[in-house]
């Protein structure tokens, strides 16, 4: 009987690789086995207030007695923790990283890593992916009920790596009622088609007054998805110390309609 052909040094190269990026994906599983629901808050353009209903749905969840985990994901330009008026970073608990927590939500945002959050991320994919990865399986994030997850915009590698790393329950996809954010919008909806990941729902953000109104809702109609809700414009957003959601009742009003609208398709399955 002959011996096994031994390896190449390229195979031996990929066969390593393999091994490598199969323990990581463990690592990864195990430190979100504990998490409940996955929620990715998306869109195909940036601008549209997508972090911004990312914070105030997770704070939202958090009033009504649920555990949050909130997750930034737009490694360029990390925001989360501006919105949240957040500074102080994770607490190191061995290999772990132990998330703070602001308004009942649990946090963790590539912002806590800069020195200057004026300084611009230039990060080439694979870098991305690393960082995501890293971010992931080295966070204590407990056993929250929801994890809402800020994506980074566009239809690119970033957004890709995450919706392939996470495994995402769905996602509210975040428009203006202005026609190039609606087909932007409508591009990442047909992305996660192909992916075969579900759409929660459209949330129209910024509407009435100079964007108009009804864009959200149109195109929720026209893909035959959810519409979530609509959040008017309102100074409320301009507070600097704590998300809208928690200043005014109409804007806490708004956001417990798209909770309450996104539960439901959640329970729905």
């Amino acid at each position: 009987m002959s011996s096994p052909r031994k390896l190449t040094p390229q195979e031996e190269a990929r066969l390593a690789q393999v091994r490598a990026n199969f323990q990581e994906r463990r690592k990864v599983s195990e430190s979100l086995e504990g998490i409940g629901v996955r929620v990715g808050v998306y869109s195909g353009k940036g601008g549209v207030g997508k972090t911004t209903v990312a914070t105030n749905l997770a704070v939202t969840l958090a009033l009504q007695e649920n555990d949050v985990a909130l997750f930034d994901c737009d490694i360029d330009c990390p925001n989360v923790t501006r919105v949240l008026r957040i500074s102080e970073g994770p607490i190191q608990n061995g290999e772990k990283l132990v998330p703070p927590s602001r308004f009942g939500v649990k946090v963790m945002s590539m912002a806590f890593f800069q020195d200057n959050e004026d300084e611009a991320i230039v990060w080439r994919g694979p870098m991305i992916h690393n960082a995501i990865n890293q971010f992931l399986h080295s966070t204590e994030w407990g056993d929250p009920d929801y994890m809402v997850v800020d994506l980074p915009p566009g239809t690119s590698d970033a957004p890709l790596t995450v919706m392939q790393t996470l495994n995402l329950d769905g996602f509210v996809i975040v428009t203006t009622p202005h026609e190039l954010a609606v087909l932007d919008a409508k591009r990442s909806i047909n992305m996660i088609k192909k992916m075969n990941l579900k759409v929660f729902g459209i949330v129209e953000n910024l509407s009435g007054g100079v964007f108009g109104t009804g864009g959200g809702k149109a195109l929720a109609e026209e893909m035959e998805l959810p519409f979530l809700g609509a959040l008017t414009m309102s100074a409320e957003y301009t507070n600097s110390q704590r998300p809208a959601s928690l200043e005014s009742d109409e804007v806490a009003a708004e956001f417990k309609v798209i909770t309450d609208n996104l539960k439901s398709q959640i329970e729905a399955g």
